[in-house]
Formats: structure tokens, C-alpha cells, sequence
């Protein structure tokens, strides 16, 4: 494995910038997302808020993707690619994935949206949703100086099942290092052994990112545009993400909202 960096008070100063930005068009994203829009109106208002804010959209012709900004509704695990076809619907959820690239570093975080408000998704659904998000939660506790990222993968694992639901969580996609970089070492798994990889260190910073699928872990990758990937057996799927640092003593979320 490629040597994990650390980064300097400096570095970590300018990743807080491009956090702050992906947070700041998250928070407005919620107030735009209503049965009847598209998710390319999505893609427009996160494209032009990325600029106006002096950032620039990573994902934006990243490795071939067309868009600024990751739209995935339902059974679409991530990567999702914005469309004027994809028309959003009362009681939809949707993963909205945003990266902002400001002064060469890279804030990235993902958060859900109930499509038309909370109440009109299921209990279920909404359980789904918040399942994910304490999964999320209780994998950001565990980090520290000296703990190892196996443990993030375990805390994940650990708290799925406890849960009532037989909820899969998808291993073919993955947290990561970030910095300078959209995708730096480490790779960051949702499911683990406890002490295994990597040691944390102070000035590591990362993501986490666990999507927790209502049915099984299993998914599939488009064959139409190579991007889109979906639950297997089509069933409901929700994310969350934050960017985190590693201080002297915990964690710190910089894509806090």
C-alpha cells in the first residue's frame, strides 16, 4: 500500500475551505429538491453555486463523468449521472454526492433527502435513511491516533447488526484518502476486522461513506454508461459521507453541517 500522508496545518487549512463549500451547497441542495425537478436542475444549481463560491466541481469530467455532481435516487447506490429523464417524485429518497475542488484540495461529502419531505417516505424507508446515517456516526467515534481503519469497517459492521432490519452493506465501493487528491491511500472499507490495516495517524484525513442497501449488498454497474451503479435486487439504498481529520485526541468532521 502507498504511504498513507499527513497532512500539514496548512494543507489541513485549505482542506477545510473546499470542505466548507461542498457543505454549504449540500445545505442549499435541500432547499431545491421537490417532486417535479429533474436531477439535472440539481446538477445546474450545484455547478453554478461551486462557482460562484470559487471552487471548482471535482467530478466534472473526472475519468470520463459528464457532470458536476453525483444525483442518485432509490435503488442507485452512487454515481449516479444527473438527467432532464430523472424526474424526482414524492416519497423518493436521494443520494446527492458533492466534491469541491478550491486553491488544489478537495472537500467531498454525500448527504439524503426525502423527496417531498420525511412523512411522505415509509417508516421503513425512513429507518433506512437513519440507519445509514448512525452507521456513518458510529464509525467517525472510533477514530483516533492508534486505532487502525479495520475498525472502521467493524464499527460499521457492529452497529448493522444490531439493527432489527437485514440491511447489506456494499463492499465493492469505499471511503478513501483525500487531500490534493480526489482518491489518495488509503482505501477506507465499510466492513472489517477490528485491529487490522493501516494505524491512524494526526493529519490523516479521509472519507467515509457507507451505503446501506434494504436488501442485499450485492450491486450492478451499468452496461449504458458505465457509471450508474444499483442495488442487485433493486432494492432502496442510502448514503451518507463526511471528510474527516484525525487530530491528537479524536476526530474532527469537516464537512460538518
Amino acid at each position: 500500500m502507498s504511504k498513507i500522508k499527513i497532512k500539514t496545518p496548512e494543507e489541513i487549512e485549505l482542506l477545510k475551505a473546499a470542505c466548507k463549500i461542498t457543505s454549504q451547497i449540500l445545505t442549499a441542495v435541500g432547499d431545491i429538491v421537490k417532486p417535479g425537478i429533474n436531477t439535472e436542475d440539481i446538477n445546474t444549481f450545484v455547478h453554478k453555486m461551486t462557482l460562484d463560491l470559487g471552487a471548482t466541481p471535482a467530478t466534472l469530467n473526472y475519468k470520463g463523468f459528464p457532470k458536476s455532481v453525483c444525483t442518485s435516487p432509490n435503488e442507485v447506490v452512487c454515481h449516479g449521472i444527473p438527467s432532464k429523464s430523472v424526474i424526482l417524485k414524492e416519497g423518493d429518497i436521494l443520494n446527492v454526492d458533492v466534491t469541491s475542488i478550491k486553491d488544489g484540495f478537495f472537500g467531498d461529502s454525500s448527504r439524503m433527502y426525502f423527496v417531498g419531505g420525511r412523512e411522505t417516505a415509509s417508516k421503513e424507508v425512513q429507518t433506512l435513511v437513519d440507519v445509514a446515517k448512525q452507521s456513518l456516526n458510529a464509525a467517525i467515534k472510533i477514530v483516533k491516533p492508534g486505532a487502525k481503519f479495520g475498525d472502521i469497517g467493524a464499527a460499521i459492521e457492529k452497529y448493522i447488526s444490531k439493527q432489527d432490519h437485514r440491511y447489506g452493506i456494499v463492499r465493492e465501493y469505499t471511503g478513501h484518502g483525500i487531500g490534493s487528491s480526489f482518491h489518495e491511500p488509503p482505501q477506507v472499507l465499510h466492513v472489517g476486522k477490528k485491529g487490522t490495516g493501516p494505524t491512524m495517524r494526526s493529519g490523516m484525513t479521509f472519507t467515509i461513506e457507507p451505503m446501506i442497501n434494504m436488501g442485499t449488498w450485492r450491486t450492478v454497474l451499468s452496461k449504458i454508461d458505465e457509471w450508474t451503479v444499483r442495488t442487485l435486487d433493486g432494492k432502496l439504498s442510502a448514503q451518507w459521507e463526511h471528510t474527516v481529520l484525525v487530530t491528537r485526541d479524536g476526530a474532527e468532521i469537516l464537512t460538518e453541517y
